[in-house]
């Protein structure tokens, strides 16, 4: 059951310094364990997704414990050990669109303190024409001391720096750096007068930009590197030719086509008469709604408006992205500079699906669509959800040019999709080159941009080979609307300790550090979209540079190592940068960060309800903090009802199956071989073994195989296998849930081929499901007490009261394989013997049923 944690979180501090765009942030916090005993104290902050980690340090009744960046293989190595012990070592997941969560926890003796210390750095990106910087606030209770301090240096502000402030944040501002701190009293956050519950729950938000006198941009040399910022202001917008392609496969019905063609109808009213379109939708075959590129007179655009709202759903179940529309787009449209000398031309791609039909390598379909494209368009593509394969639609439209950008399921989806449109509407220079003097810089960052948008801003740094170099030429060359873009100047070093003598520390050299961030993140795309000898270079530097500079990217990990205890040993903790594309397959927003390439899960409050193993059950209460587990033991081909819900129509059967012969010590093992789901209101039947998956819908049939990473779409249902390693099934409407393949050594003497079973959702289903793992859908209250030393030393037993008994009750893990499915995790949990009885309703025997597709 709960326990109470008499954890008292005293001091929380949020300190971000700006210098020329590029953050610092350090977050410190401080808990008291005011308990008489010892407790687990846990430290969360949301950081995000464009930072890299650089420190992270606990200081513990004096002694401090500081994180190191190793190569990730090295920390692998680390990782794997602990996992093996029933250890938890994954320290960042995702939370959300823009954050990610760097979460630990650490024991600490009664009446101890402890003081967390994350450190980490960012570049700001401008997009529509402001910075922004978010810190998510939620402490979750009162704070004594607490404070978020921004302070933004070296820019000249806009007026209009904020809309409304209270008397809790302090706000200063000169012509040359900004202040601004959010300090609420104990009072200020109580949520009523004497209450305990704390108001502050939110995002501490501020939004800026700087005031651009001079065409050629802001240029800054510090300590022998220098920046250039450029975002020339007042510039006309340069004409675009856009080609519009949309999926309307199946699996974009409903919301999200509602939602496309919403954003769509925005997005028409929005264009130029000066430009020029195109509309391409397809499923299994591609429709346009002209042969050509059309101008955006007002017929033109009323009339395409009429044709994006007659677009339709296709209803077919079996198209995934092949990249086939994009090849076809390019071939006929990338002559679109026909029309107008100076212009800017793109394709922006709208799709939900997966790379797999037709040509099902993608590094061939990236080819065939850059030999396409031809180098005269950009692409931009739009994943939408979490079932795309967005690594693929990231790397080709980087390959042109372009970028990818996810588009999140939810109400908001229409405005999303406005959003990024809104980006790349307004073009303002194109074939942009920033030029600087050979024999002076080196270790140039990208310093060639197809274009330049509205509101964006290009950034270009680099190290100086003479550090006492006062003045150089910089110079860029464009082409603008009407002319070229020509600008010269010259740029001179600052001595920052005289232009800010009150500044003793803003956090050293940061343009050498802007420099390597800046240049780190070229090179991590770079070693996915260059040639092979390109992508080995790339990643090579960017490890050493990214060891240099401390910083944690997805070539590297940050270790740290927890205190040894009385209870515990050493143990190592890994911090890892996800990225976008490390987003799982068909699951929700958040994820675990780990080391193999298939790995999900949602994290969040929902329970989790599995079976794997010999076979293993396994109920995780995220509320109660704890989790309990049972096996079933029977003889091989038993069929055991795992869920029956009579009102939603969702049956799950599975059948074990053993080993190939007995083991040497007689022990007979079973596992689940074989698992029957149906869903009756969409006539939907499935069945999954170790060879393959077949669906039946609608006296359809279709097969596929657990060789092939593959994806079955439709208006009902949604499946997607990746290759030896998962199956997602997805019900409209209704619950989802995983099959788990493990692949066993074929010369293995005894054992085979096995599934594990994972129920996502499951709050769909209504309060009558029921079955061995249905049952528990809905939650189950127990009490854990008079723990007692067990048979094994580190298996201590207790008593159980739940459902009205008392149970003798072992505490043991059970593997959970969601995380990582090759290894997968230990996980504790409260073991009930024999079969679950008292804790499952009745006995394992009531659940056995006569058939796959059976419910007697």
């Amino acid at each position: 059951a709960t326990r109470l944690l008499k954890v008292e979180v005293y001091s929380v501090k949020v300190a971000c310094k700006v210098a020329s765009r590029f953050a610092h942030t350090v977050i410190t916090s401080s808990a008291l364990n005011k308990a008489n005993s010892s407790q687990e104290v846990f430290f969360e902050v949301d950081l995000p997704k464009t930072a890299f980690i650089t420190n992270f340090s606990m200081e513990i009744e004096g002694q401090t414990y500081t994180g190191e960046v190793k190569e990730k293989e090295k920390a692998k190595k680390q990782y794997q050990k602990a996992v093996s012990t029933g250890q938890t070592a994954g320290l960042v997941k995702a939370s959300g669109r823009k954050m990610e969560k760097f979460s630990v926890s650490v024991n600490i003796a009664a009446n101890s303190n402890v003081t967390f210390i994350l450190t980490y750095e960012e570049l700001l990106q401008r997009k529509l024409g402001q910075y922004e910087i978010m810190t998510q606030v939620k402490p979750k209770q009162l704070v004594q001391h607490f404070e978020v301090c921004r302070c933004l240096h070296t820019y000249t502000p806009k007026q209009h720096f904020f809309h409304h402030l209270d008397s809790s944040v302090l706000c200063l501002i000169n012509l040359v750096h900004a202040h601004i701190s959010f300090c609420p009293t104990m009072d200020q956050q109580r949520k009523c007068p004497g209450c305990d519950g704390t108001l502050i729950d939110g995002d501490f938000v501020i939004k800026y930009d700087v005031n651009r006198a001079e065409t050629l941009g802001d240029i800054q040399i510090v300590n022998g590197y220098f920046v250039h910022f450029f975002a020339p202001p007042d510039l006309p917008r340069v004409p675009k030719n856009v080609v519009f392609v949309i999926d309307r496969s199946g699996s974009m019905s409903g919301n999200k086509m509602h939602q496309t063609r919403e954003a769509m109808l925005t997005i028409l009213n929005d264009l130029h008469e000066d430009d020029y379109f195109g509309i391409v939708t397809f499923d299994h075959h591609i429709s346009t709604w002209k042969g050509s590129l059309t101008k955006a007179t007002t017929g033109n655009v009323s009339e395409a408006k009429g044709f994006v709202k007659g677009i339709q759903h296709s209803g077919c179940e079996s198209y995934v992205f092949n990249g086939n529309v994009v090849t076809h787009t390019g071939r006929n449209y990338s002559q679109a500079n026909k029309f107008t000398e100076r212009s800017v031309s793109m394709i922006i791609l709208l799709t939900d699906g997966m790379p797999n039909s037709g040509v099902s390598s993608t590094p061939q379909i990236q080819e065939n669509v850059r030999d396409a494209m031809g180098g005269n368009m950009s692409l931009f593509c739009l994943g939408f959800g979490n079932d795309v394969d967005y690594s693929f639609l990231d790397v080709m439209s980087r390959q042109n040019q372009g970028l990818a950008r996810r588009i999140y399921e939810g109400s908001d989806a229409t405005v999303q999709l406005q959003g990024f449109y809104e980006e790349v509407a307004s073009p303002l220079l194109s074939e942009v080159d920033l030029h600087y003097p050979d024999n002076l810089v080196n270790s140039l960052t990208t310093s060639h941009y197809k274009q330049l948008f509205n509101g964006s801003e290009i950034v270009v740094a680099g190290r100086l080979t003479d550090n006492s170099l006062d003045n150089f030429l910089v110079e860029v060359f464009a082409k603008g609307f009407e002319e070229d873009f020509i600008v010269k100047g010259q740029a001179s070093a600052q001595e920052w300790d005289i232009l800010y003598p009150e500044q003793e520390y803003i956090f050293g050299d940061f343009t050498e550090r802007l420099w390597a961030y800046l240049t780190i993140q070229q090179l991590l795309s770079k070693k996915e979209t260059g040639t092979a000898e390109e992508k080995g270079n790339a990643t090579a530097q960017a490890l050493e540079m990214s060891l240099q500079y401390s910083f944690v990217t997805p070539l590297t990990s940050m270790v740290v190592t927890k205190p040894k205890t009385e209870e515990e040993q050493e143990e190592p903790l890994i911090a890892d940068k996800l990225t976008e594309g490390m987003r799982p397959s068909g699951m929700g927003e958040e994820r675990r960060g780990g080391y193999h390439q298939y790995i999900w899960r949602v994290l969040s409050d929902m329970p989790t309800y599995f079976v794997d193993g010999d076979p293993h059950f396994m109920i995780e209460l995220p509320e109660q903090e704890d989790a309990l587990c049972f096996n079933i033991d029977d003889r091989p081909g038993t069929i055991f009802n795992l869920v029956r819900d009579q009102l939603a129509g969702v049956l799950v059967n599975g059948q074990t199956i053993g080993d190939k012969k007995v083991a040497p010590d007689g022990k007979v093992n079973t596992y689940f071989g074989r698992f029957g789901i149906v869903h009756q209101g969409l006539g939907v039947r499935l069945e999954v073994t170790t060879h393959d998956i077949t669906v039946s819908q609608n006296g359809k049939q279709a097969k596929l195989f657990w060789s092939d990473t593959a994806s079955l779409k439709g208006a009902n249902l949604d499946l997607q296998v990746t290759k030896d390693r998962s199956l997602t099934v997805t019900l409209r409407d209704s619950v989802r849930f995983v099959v788990i393949l493990h692949k066993v050594w074929k010369q293995h003497p005894y054992h085979q081929d096995y599934l594990g079973f994972y129920t996502l959702d499951s709050h769909l289903l209504s309060p009558s499901v029921h079955g061995l793992l249905g049952q528990f859908y809905h939650g189950v209250q127990f009490e854990v007490r008079d723990m007692r030393p067990g048979e094994e030393p580190e298996k201590p037993d207790a008593t159980m009261l739940v459902k009205g008994q008392e149970l003798t009750v072992t505490r043991g893990w059970q593997r959970d394989f969601s995380w990582d499915v090759k290894n997968g995790e230990n996980v504790p949990c409260w073991f009930i013997h024999s079969n679950g009885n008292g804790l499952i309703d009745g006995n394992h025997t009531d659940y056995i049923m006569s058939g796959l597709f059976k419910t007697v």
